[in-house]
């Protein structure tokens, strides 16, 4: 009888959870019989806990959020000690200490570039989404305080992703995510993605990055005096499939950008924070933002807060009498001081723990059984690594040109079969990635690997 516990209230909490809750980015109908739901209860380190009374390791950090480990006791109490002593004020006419010690250590670490003036400000919002419409606003509305009226469109990369609300999903072109919406969306330019996976026959990462971003100075050329911002992920492009590209298009497109009078925006909401083995992606590159978009591990997953930083030429723009050339965007929860505090104790494990020196160790003990996994299966096209970040694109026979029909849905299979050895491995597409946080140990990375050859196994047994 008591065995059957965990399994009895999982059930319940799956009843009452499908009574109310509307989930993200899931068709409802499939739950719970074809997508899989499974109640957490608690987490610890690289585990969640169910009610189920079993446990499953985040191999992909909670949608890419979680840093340090699942309940940090660290941050944990960071956020009850500012509980304690204030836990929201209005930050239009007042301030507090989080936000500011916030704001100066993050600008402290923010990338730099020589001969460009550093990163000077810091605006904040609520999670990346609203972080890129805040950068995407800034770009329009300081051109237009300047008179440059005619500057209204944002160059965007293909295969891009940056968030689901309206000005975030114009500059995204994930066909799944923006097609319903496109009516209602501001009409972007799209440049050929540098992603090395396209690299044609005898070509290197970085001769296919150069290629692209011959492409991109085209379309700069092709209008002239229209064009605001660039807006790109750098290094990763990650809902697109954990495509990966060559620093040296970052580096063309910082001369472009600048060439053309172009502010040049880096989303590193998801490659911010060590994911790609330095603390931001852009540091690969050698090269520095105009303005910088920073969220989901800001605060280690604890509590959603997100970051614009700005240059203070972007600031200046902006200081008038006018209040019709005042940045007045704004959100209720906006430097929030619990969500503060979480992201400064979360800075300050990196100092502590020599994060960014145990990723790297982490990430070459990745490389080795992520490819046993990709030798292990004729259905691997491709292995890719970026720092902590390593993706698997699979593909009939593992040839590139030769994708799985989507009616067999392989990544749900392989989705599915690694649940239940109890490994959290989200999809996207055909493509399985490992992004776990970075506590895993030598233990977990043997589980991760030897459950991602078998759910590939199962997966893919049906072709």
């Amino acid at each position: 009888m008591l065995a059957d516990r965990p399994r009895a209230l999982d059930a319940r909490w799956r009843e009452r959870d499908l009574a109310v809750l509307w989930h993200p980015c899931t068709q409802m109908r499939e739950h719970p019989d074809v997508l899989p739901l499974v109640p957490i209860e608690r987490g610890e380190g690289a585990w969640l806990h169910g009610y189920d009374g079993r446990r499953y390791l985040d191999g992909v950090s909670s949608w890419w959020t979680n840093l340090h480990g699942h309940a940090e006791p660290r941050i944990a109490e960071a956020i009850a000690r500012q509980a304690r002593s204030l836990e929201q004020v209005i930050l239009a006419g007042f301030s507090h200490a989080p936000a500011v010690e916030l704001a100066e250590r993050l600008l402290a670490i923010a990338p730099r570039q020589p001969g460009r003036a550093p990163l000077s400000r810091v605006f904040y919002a609520d999670n990346g989404s609203a972080g890129v419409e805040v950068a995407l606003k800034m770009a329009f509305h300081w051109f237009r305080n300047r008179g440059e009226e005619q500057r209204t469109r944002f160059i965007a990369l293909e295969n891009g992703y940056h968030g689901e609300t309206l000005g975030a999903l114009a500059v995204g072109d994930i066909p799944l995510y923006r097609r319903v919406y496109a009516p209602l969306l501001a009409e972007a330019l799209f440049a050929p993605s540098p992603d090395a996976y396209m690299a044609l026959p005898g070509e290197s990462d970085e001769q296919c990055a150069l290629r692209a971003a011959d492409a991109l100075a085209d379309l700069f050329d092709q209008h002239p005096g229209e064009i605001c911002a660039l807006i790109l992920e750098p290094r990763l492009q990650c809902a697109g499939g954990m495509r990966m590209h060559h620093p040296a298009y970052l580096r063309r497109a910082r001369e472009l950008c600048d060439a053309n009078g172009v502010f040049l925006i880096a989303d590193e909401i998801a490659t911010g924070f060590g994911r790609t083995g330095t603390m931001f992606a852009c540091e690969q590159a050698g090269i520095a933002p105009d303005l910088m978009c920073l969220s989901k591990g800001l605060t280690g997953g604890f509590l959603p807060l997100a970051a614009v930083l700005a240059s203070e030429t972007i600031y200046e723009g902006f200081l008038d009498d006018s209040r019709e050339r005042a940045f007045l965007h704004s959100h209720s929860y906006t430097g929030n001081p619990l969500a503060c505090a979480a992201a400064l104790a979360s800075l300050g494990i990196f100092g502590s723990d020599g994060v960014l020196e145990r990723n790297r160790a982490t990430a070459a003990r990745m490389a080795p059984l992520a490819a046993q996994v990709g030798a292990g299966s004729p259905h691997v096209a491709d292995v890719r690594q970026a720092g902590m970040v390593m993706a698997f694109e699979l593909a009939r026979d593992g040839q590139r040109d030769s994708p799985f029909d989507p009616s067999l849905r392989i990544g749900l299979r392989a989705y599915r079969a690694a649940l239940e050895r109890g490994v959290l491995l989200r999809p996207l597409g055909d493509i399985l990635y490992w992004m776990p946080p970075y506590c895993i140990d030598e233990g977990q990375l043997q589980l991760l690997a030897e459950t991602t050859a078998a759910a590939i196994a199962e997966a893919t047994a049906c072709a």
